[in-house]
C-alpha cells in the first residue's frame, strides 16, 4: 500500500512539472515546429534579400578560405577605401598579401600628406623613380633625426630634396607636422628666429577671443618653462599678429599691441595662479581686474572680467 501511495504522489508531481507523457510530447512537438518555422523563415529571408556576405562565407568550399574577404575580389575603389584606414606598418604587412593594392601610390601619398601636411617636394615634378612609399620612409627617418638633433633633421630633409632651404618652407613644414618633439622644436625656434617669424604669420587669429587665440598659439609654439627673453619674444610676436588679424576689434576696444602684450602676460600669470596646487590663496576676479587695469588703463573692466572667466572655466593658456 505504501508503494501505491508513493506512485500516486510521484505521478502528481510529474504532472505539475509538465512531464506527463502527452503534455511532454505536445511541447516537444511545438518546439520542433517552431524551430522548423524559424529555419524556413531564414531561408525565405535569404531568398527574398539575395545572397549576402554571411551566406558567401558559409558556402565556401574549404576551411582554408574562411576569414577575411579577399580584397582583390572587391571593386578597386572599395579595396583602396579599406586600405586607406591602415597606418604605415599595417599597410606594409598588407602588401605581403595584396602587393598590387597595398603598394598603390595613392595610399602612400595619403599617408605622407596626413602626417606631414607640407613638404616642398609636393609642389615639384617628381624625379625619375620617385615613390611615395620611399618618401614616407624618408620623412619618418627625418622626423626621428629631428627629435634627436633638430639641425641634423632639417639638413636631412634638405639633402633628400624634401625641403627647400627657405625659412618660409621650414615654417610651413613645422606648422603642418605633428610628429616633431616639442622640446627640440622649442630649442630650434629659439635659435632660428627667421623661421619663428614666418611660423607666427601662418596663424590666423581672426575673430578669436584673446585667451583662445593664445592657447592655439602655444599649441604650435610651446612656451618655455621659465620666464625670459624667449617668452617675451613669443608674446611680442603674438601681440602684433593678433592685432594684425583683428584690426576692427582693436579699434573698437582701443587696444594696441602693447596693451595686448600686457593682457597676455596677465593671462599667463593668472593661469599659473589658478591652476597651480602650490598657490593656496587664488586671485579673485576683482583683484585681477584691478591689477590689469593698473597696467593698461584704457582696457574695459567688462572685457577684463571676461578674460578672467575664460581662464577660470577653461584653464591654462600655455599648458
Amino acid at each position: 500500500m505504501g508503494q501505491g501511495l508513493w506512485r500516486v504522489a510521484r505521478n502528481q508531481q510529474l504532472q505539475q512539472q509538465g512531464y506527463n507523457g502527452p503534455g511532454y510530447l505536445t511541447r516537444e512537438h511545438g518546439r520542433r515546429v517552431a524551430a522548423n518555422n524559424v529555419s524556413n523563415a531564414s531561408h525565405r529571408k535569404q531568398a527574398q534579400g539575395g545572397i549576402d556576405i554571411y551566406h558567401l562565407l558559409k558556402t565556401r568550399k574549404s576551411k582554408e578560405q574562411e576569414g577575411f574577404i579577399n580584397l582583390e575580389m572587391l571593386p578597386p575603389e572599395l579595396s583602396f577605401t579599406i586600405l586607406s584606414y591602415l597606418n604605415a606598418t599595417d599597410l606594409c604587412l598588407a602588401s605581403c598579401v595584396w602587393q598590387d593594392l597595398a603598394n598603390d601610390e595613392l595610399l602612400w601619398q595619403g599617408l605622407c600628406k596626413s602626417t606631414w601636411g607640407h613638404c616642398s617636394i609636393y609642389n615639384k615634378n617628381p624625379p625619375l623613380g620617385f615613390s611615395f612609399r620611399k618618401l614616407y620612409m624618408q620623412l619618418d627617418e627625418g622626423s626621428l633625426t629631428f627629435n634627436a638633433n633638430p639641425d641634423e633633421g632639417v639638413n636631412y630633409f634638405m639633402s633628400k630634396g624634401i625641403l627647400d632651404d627657405s625659412p618660409k618652407e621650414i615654417a610651413k613644414f613645422i606648422f603642418c607636422t605633428r610628429t616633431l618633439n616639442w622640446k627640440k622644436l622649442r630649442i630650434y625656434l629659439d635659435e632660428r628666429r627667421d623661421v619663428l617669424d614666418d611660423l607666427v604669420t601662418l596663424h590666423n587669429f581672426r575673430n578669436q577671443f584673446l585667451p583662445n587665440a593664445l592657447r592655439e598659439f602655444f599649441r604650435h609654439i610651446h612656451a618655455p618653462e621659465e620666464r625670459g627673453e624667449y617668452l617675451e619674444t613669443l608674446i611680442t610676436k603674438f601681440s602684433h599678429r593678433f592685432c594684425a588679424c583683428n584690426p576692427d576689434l582693436m579699434r573698437e576696444l582701443g587696444l594696441s599691441p602693447d596693451a595686448v602684450y600686457v593682457l597676455c602676460y596677465s593671462l599667463i600669470l593668472l593661469s599659473i595662479d589658478l591652476t597651480s596646487p602650490h598657490v593656496k590663496n587664488k586671485m579673485s576676479k576683482r583683484e585681477f581686474i584691478r591689477n590689469t587695469r593698473r597696467a593698461a588703463q584704457n582696457i574695459s573692466e567688462d572685457f577684463v572680467g571676461h578674460l578672467y572667466d575664460n581662464i577660470y572655466l577653461i584653464g591654462h593658456v600655455a599648458a
